[in-house]
């Protein structure tokens, strides 16, 4: 679980860097500094909502019947794939225009409330969408491994926001420039993948709460080519269950639940993603249009350099 969990936590951490990034820039561009506290207050929040969260989501089951567990775990599993391709197709589309929306909102608060305590609200839902999401997601792909190590877990998730943090700051100092418009796209790809297998693993907990039919008829049964534990087939199995819930014996039901999501999630996803070819010619020199990816949107500040966000 380390390796998904890293990543999952580098997306999602990287992608609320950027938005404090471009939050803090535009209150020192506006030379409102006296409210980046309360700014700070806010992101505190935001970061409090989600441990919240999976703390209940941990612990709090535990007193419920099996059967209730499974239809609250499969039920779960399903709003966080939601939430989870949502945010995927919401980054593919309207990254570009993250740091005006932000800024715009910044800007009618400071007018608005002249104490500043609207930059408390908007700091704590900007950042806490995205924790939210990722809270959602980590739980349910710890719960649908077969490997369910805290340690590996919880150091994947530590370490994938420890990088997020450090490369936030590095890109709001000027000190970094990463394509972010290329680590979205194949970050967004793999939680595609991640994304079927939770739905897979969510519908096999309705089914086995018996919400849905179809428990026990396997499409099909490989279980007996994954081996026992010292088996290299059995590490791969493993590997492959942790990152994207790979499961030797599944369902009927539960292999028509990934391809329904998978097939079209992922073509979808394609189409946002791909480099469109520019019809334009340049006036200069007549060049036929190349190909080109999505630039950057710098944000602009007076005194303090800030984060470029890629769509």
């Amino acid at each position: 679980m380390f390796v998904p969990n890293l990543l999952i936590a580098l997306r999602e951490g990287l992608e609320a860097s950027l938005v404090v990034g471009i939050l803090v820039a535009y209150l020192v561009k506006c030379g409102r500094r006296d409210v980046l506290p309360k700014m700070w207050l806010g992101v505190a929040i935001a970061a409090a909502i989600p441990l919240l969260l999976g703390i209940v989501l941990t612990w709090g089951p535990k007193t419920l019947t099996f059967q209730a567990q499974e239809i609250l775990g499969g039920s779960l599993s399903l709003v966080a794939v939601a939430l989870t391709t949502g945010m995927i197709f919401w980054m593919s589309t309207h990254a570009r225009s993250m740091k005006s929306h932000l800024e715009s909102e910044l800007d009618r608060s400071l007018r608005r409330r002249g104490s500043g305590w609207g930059i408390v609200l908007i700091a704590m839902l900007a950042v806490g969408r995205e924790g939210v999401e990722t809270a959602l997601i980590l739980w349910a792909t710890v719960k649908s491994s077969i490997e369910n190590s805290i340690w590996a877990s919880t150091a994947g998730i530590v370490v994938g926001f420890a990088v997020a943090i450090a490369l936030g700051v590095l890109i709001y100092r000027g000190a970094l420039r990463l394509n972010l418009g290329r680590f979205f796209t194949w970050t967004g790809a793999f939680l595609v993948l991640v994304a079927a297998g939770i739905t897979a693993y969510g519908i096999g907990d309705l089914q086995e709460a018996s919400v849905l039919p179809g428990w026990g008829h396997l499409a099909w049964d490989y279980s007996a080519l994954v081996g026992s534990a010292t088996s290299p087939v059995y590490w791969l199995y493993t590997i492959g269950n942790a990152m994207f819930q790979v499961n030797a014996q599944p369902t009927v039901l539960q292999v028509i639940a990934w391809l329904l999501y998978a097939i079209p999630v992922g073509i979808l996803f394609r189409n946002r993603t791909r480099p469109r070819r520019s019809s334009a010619r340049s006036a200069g020199n007549g060049s036929a249009g190349r190909e080109s990816e999505p630039r950057p949107a710098a944000v602009e500040t007076a005194a303090t350099p800030a984060p470029a966000v890629v769509a």
